[in-house]
């Protein structure tokens, strides 16, 4: 892997692993299309291997928690997920969190949150709109329409199943934030409003 390509990266005292640059969503607000994004330079030249994104992390136990984010969707890469999520939880690592699209279970056709069960303690799913017609409009789902409702259905069974489920939306033009919010606790799951940073 060209050392050019960066794995993981540090913001504040988490650490943030770029497993990825794939995505099923083409949202309007991504990071990926600003000029700065976070700093560092997320694009990669191929998937790295479990292996090489361990071989990047010295002390788990350092940081408060280890994110899974980068510029694509982890859980594209469940296997990979699960095996660097394992390792570093033998290693110390005090909490571990997935920033997902939660479009999973579409994705692969099959319920996948009991697979993260152990491994997971945080995981924060992008809510983004407070309907289908919305999600289509700012997010472009390669699933379409049902990609809502599969997002909707993942987060309502990663509620009393991961320890911590929470919905978020970006401070955008059309986003109803209180509508949104009524569904993160309809669902039972904690809400966060994320500020634009393009």
């Amino acid at each position: 892997m060209d050392n050019t390509f960066t794995l993981c990266y540090q913001i504040g005292d988490a650490l943030y692993l770029n497993i990825t640059n794939r995505c099923s969503n083409r949202c309007a607000f991504c990071i990926r299309d600003t000029d700065n994004g976070v700093g560092y330079h997320l694009w990669l030249d191929k998937d790295p291997t479990a292996a090489e994104i361990l071989n990047t992390i010295d002390n788990p136990a350092q940081y408060r928690e280890i994110v899974f984010c980068g510029y694509g969707e982890p859980l594209s890469r469940l296997d990979v997920v699960k095996e660097v999520a394992a390792v570093l939880k033998e290693r110390g690592a005090r909490s571990i969190r997935v920033n997902t699209n939660g479009q999973a279970n579409q994705y692969y056709g099959r319920n996948v949150v009991s697979d993260l069960v152990g491994l997971v303690d945080v995981i924060s799913i992008s809510l983004n709109a407070q309907n289908a017609v919305s999600y289509m409009e700012l997010c472009h789902p390669q699933g379409g329409e049902e990609a809502y409702y599969a997002m909707l259905d993942f987060a309502r069974k990663c509620v009393g199943v991961i320890p911590k489920v929470i919905l978020s939306v970006v401070e955008w033009p059309g986003v109803d934030v209180e509508a949104c919010r009524s569904i993160a606790k309809n669902l039972g799951a904690e809400f966060r409003l994320r500020k634009y940073t393009g």
